[in-house]
């Protein structure tokens, strides 16, 4: 079978002419196998697969480029984001990684993108380790009928070759790393790091190109479903806790990470979830800490201990960007379709750790796009010499870096679905409360489960709001399990007019970054976000 594979739609056209052995679609067990005899990886006490990514252990966004060519050139939005090169250089690029190829073993994935059957995208994905594969393995949607993997034709290839390095001078890379995407030739390459989720983020940004183009909103964002059916999406940055509270217990999750929107629903692009670990506990997180003790999750960066191979999740000695790979139905309340209807509700999620947004919001349709325009979360203080305060971040659509398409593109069309199915949208921060980082405390998060819980149940429906004069934000006065007090900013904080001074100095911030769209939406968008002052 392999080799009729092979011979079928193998991996010639690609360029990869004379491979030493090649695995065509193993089975998890098999790549357990071949990444411990590849020295690839560890096995812990429990039974996950432990690997370390090197110098790399998030991913290389300067190092990302798309390819300047006639079919997509006129879609991309290019700039800092979509940085071009030329086809020349990809396809210099793309020989001398084929050449490096030559004699090595490889692992093949053929996989799906996309849970419904109407949008699915057929992908697939060749690796030099065995433990990306078996990542790709987790992370998409396996084709798992022989005949059928048989007649499997991909529309978009990725070639994963972490050791081999490009040279800027020769290839146009910035460095030796590089994430290259052809729209035109359907091929995504990458090398130069050993960080697997470039993988996965790669095939994301295909989905964000062509999807949209479908009349399909791609959005980089949790989904999940409750008893009586209602969606609810989740959008937020690193660290704002969409992966944990997207995983409710009392309701299905239906993926933790990317969904498109279409005009039957929401639908999940993955068949598997990618959480950060770090000070993962049984009790605040029981669900994904369950998964970090089962064989076939890939955990990331994690520290293990020597003899006996126990994990410490509370170590940042690699990294605080420690992860897991798994298949959702690790998770047991997963909506195993990977499909919900349209959302009732969403959340828009920060961490605000200048502490002066509202723990909850309710958003206008106009202020539901200023502020996914926006992408806003705030990061604290870090370790860098000479920075003593928080530093916003925006990322705009809560997700620029896998945006090829121009975001009012994504806005637009989230505008338009949000009004037409009246989906309620709240702002939650799960940032600090109190004071800024390092004055005040970070939110309780059974506030925050308790408000999202009331705003997914119709609990804040019936209520008083108030309008936080700043923010341009209808506050709830009340809020089941939430002490009132809690709900405006400006009175947990014991002084009021260093809260007014942080609030203004953040509203400039807004102000400032929302520039670069107010000429391309309407008035009415912009007026519905923070009063400068």
């Amino acid at each position: 079978m392999t080799m009729q594979v092979e011979r079928a739609h193998g991996l010639e056209a690609l360029g990869i002419v004379r491979s030493g052995r090649v695995h065509w679609n193993l089975s998890p067990a098999a790549l357990y196998e071949e990444a411990l005899r590849r020295s690839e990886a560890m096995l812990a006490a429990e039974g996950p697969l432990v690997a370390r990514t090197g110098q790399h252990t998030g991913r290389s966004p300067n190092d990302k480029f798309v390819v300047r060519e006639p079919s997509s050139e006129k879609h991309v939005h290019w700039g800092a984001v979509n940085k071009g090169i030329d086809a020349d250089k990809f396809d210099q690029l793309h020989r001398d990684m084929m050449a490096y190829l030559q004699d090595k073993e490889l692992y093949v994935l053929d996989a799906w993108a996309g849970t419904d059957p109407s949008y699915r995208l057929p992908i697939r994905v060749v690796n030099e380790f065995a433990w990306h594969n078996l990542f790709a393995r987790n992370m998409f949607l396996p084709e798992l009928d022989a005949d059928q993997r048989f007649a499997h034709r991909p529309e978009y290839t990725v070639i994963d070759a972490p050791n081999f390095k490009s040279d800027p001078e020769r290839h146009g890379t910035r460095s030796d790393v590089f994430i290259l995407v052809h729209f035109g030739k359907k091929l995504v390459l990458i090398g130069g790091t050993h960080y697997a989720g470039e993988i996965k983020k790669s095939i994301f940004t295909i989905l964000n190109y062509t999807l949209p183009l479908q009349g399909v909103l791609s959005m980089h964002c949790s989904a999940n479903i409750g008893a009586t059916g209602d969606t609810a999406l989740f959008f937020g940055l690193s660290g704002t806790g969409k992966t944990t509270l997207s995983s409710d217990p009392h309701r299905r999750l239906i993926g933790d990470d990317e969904h498109g929107w279409s005009d039957t629903g929401v639908f999940n692009f993955e068949g598997g979830c990618y959480a950060k670990v770090i000070k993962l506990s049984s009790e605040a997180e029981p669900q994904i800490y369950a998964t970090t003790r089962r064989f076939g999750t890939i955990l990331e960066n994690v520290v293990v201990a020597p003899e006996t191979r126990a994990l410490d999740l509370d170590s940042a000695a690699y990294t605080e960007n420690t992860r897991a790979s798994y298949p959702i139905d690790f998770i047991d309340n997963a909506e195993m379709s990977g499909s919900g209807g349209h959302p009732t509700n969403v959340i828009m999620l920060t961490a605000d750790a200048y502490g002066v947004l509202p723990p909850i919001a309710r958003l206008t349709p106009d202020a539901a796009m200023y502020h996914f325009l926006s992408g806003y979360t705030a990061r604290v203080a870090g370790t860098e010499k000479g920075v003593t305060e928080p530093k916003a971040a925006f990322s705009t659509c809560f997700g620029a870096p896998f945006l090829p398409l121009n975001p009012n593109v994504y806005a637009r069309m989230l505008g338009e679905k949000i009004a037409r199915h009246k989906a309620a949208v709240w702002l939650v921060n799960t940032g600090w409360t109190g004071g800024p980082y390092g004055v005040g405390s970070r939110m309780k998060i059974a506030h925050t489960r308790a408000m999202i819980t009331a705003a997914l149940t119709g609990q804040l429906a019936g209520v008083a709001f108030e309008k936080h004069p700043v923010f341009n934000l209808d506050m709830p006065k009340t809020c089941p399990g939430v002490p009132d007090s809690v709900l405006n900013p400006r009175h947990t904080w014991p002084d009021a007019a260093k809260y007014d001074e942080q609030a203004k100095k953040l509203a400039q911030m807004f102000v400032e970054n929302f520039k670069t769209f107010e000429n391309d939406v309407p008035a009415s968008v912009k007026q519905a976000g923070p009063v400068a002052q």
